[in-house]
């Protein structure tokens, strides 16, 4: 069953209450906080690559605020444990049995800080997480429940002493975008409220947990005509063929990108999927998910430049794709 034109509208007010309601906290990054909220409700994850301060942890706690959720965060060092992200299972002389002890990976939205400073065994930790929503420990597996959002960041700079991650858990992430400094206009407002240095806290929530997974469902039933799915297949291929790379976007990217614009699509009020919902979501959805030729990287070329040159060459259709 499709979503109807009146849900449509539902979700489109929704989606802006609760960006309106995430902006109070982080002034003046609507389209970053559309962009997250989106691949939450995609059930999907993001990766944040930005300079320290620039207002991720604030993001987190607004969003887990605005759908009455819990937050949580994980600061990935050198010496950081896979058990100390996951949980791990102790052993209670008293009642003689042992005891799964949560680890901070159980929380609606999870902020895992500077993720390419821990070993490739503690980031792999995560991936079950990410891709089954669940952790198995001693062969138990354990649902963290929804929504479930990972927050990962690395620092675009000081790379001494971390660990690139790997294609495969680059691709695990749904979207690649970055807050960013703020605008000499907001900067000034957040430095007359510098008192409050929690805005979270005074968030009140817009929506429930529950209804959040009923939003995700709801944006799973909008329509895609299969002329914008060929368009989206058309520019996957055209990734893969370009000379400047040497993997182009994988099938998981292309589902992720079809799962994330029929969210954007339900939250412009539409219950279909046009090819500009495509085009404005294919560098934060595939560009990250590209591996560059070594030769094409050091005479300047960029991830965004092969996208960017996929949608230029590739001609999007121009019939109206609603049911």
């Amino acid at each position: 069953m499709s979503m109807t034109p009146e849900q449509a509208a539902w979700f489109r007010d929704t989606f802006a209450r609760l960006i309106d309601n995430v902006d109070a906290a982080l002034l003046g990054k609507r389209e970053v906080v559309a962009l997250v909220l989106s691949a939450m409700l995609a059930e999907g994850h993001v990766l944040l690559e930005d300079a320290p301060g620039t207002g991720k942890t604030s993001l987190a706690k607004a969003i887990a605020a605005s759908v009455q959720g819990t937050s949580s965060r994980i600061q990935f060092t050198p010496d950081l444990l896979p058990s100390d992200v996951t949980g791990v299972t102790i052993y209670d002389q008293q009642n003689k049995r042992f005891e799964f002890h949560r680890g901070p990976v159980f929380a609606s939205i999870v902020l895992a800080d500077e993720i390419n400073r821990a070993s490739p065994k503690t980031q792999s930790a995560l991936l079950e997480v990410m891709e089954e929503s669940r952790v198995t420990v001693d062969g138990v597996p354990h649902e963290v429940g929804r929504p479930f959002l990972v927050i990962a960041t690395q620092n675009p700079i000081e790379q001494a002493g971390t660990y690139k991650l790997p294609e495969a858990q680059l691709d695990r992430f749904m979207i690649k975008t970055s807050i960013g400094y703020p605008t000499l206009a907001v900067s000034e407002r957040i430095l007359v409220g510098a008192v409050d240095r929690n805005p979270s806290a005074s968030l009140k929530p817009v929506i429930t947990t529950r209804a959040v997974g009923e939003m995700a469902d709801l944006a799973a039933t909008v329509h895609i005509d299969p002329v914008v799915a060929r368009y989206a297949a058309q520019l996957v291929e055209a990734t893969r063929e370009a000379s400047a790379t040497r993997l182009g976007v994988s099938v998981r990217g292309a589902i992720a990108m079809i799962r994330i614009a029929k969210v954007y699509a339900a939250a412009q009020g539409r219950h279909y999927v046009v090819p500009d919902d495509i085009k404005l979501l294919a560098v934060p959805v595939w560009a990250h998910r590209l591996v560059l030729d070594p030769e094409a990287e050091f005479t300047g070329t960029t991830a965004e430049t092969i996208m960017n040159n996929a949608l230029a060459d590739v001609e999007a259709p121009l019939a109206r794709a609603d049911a």
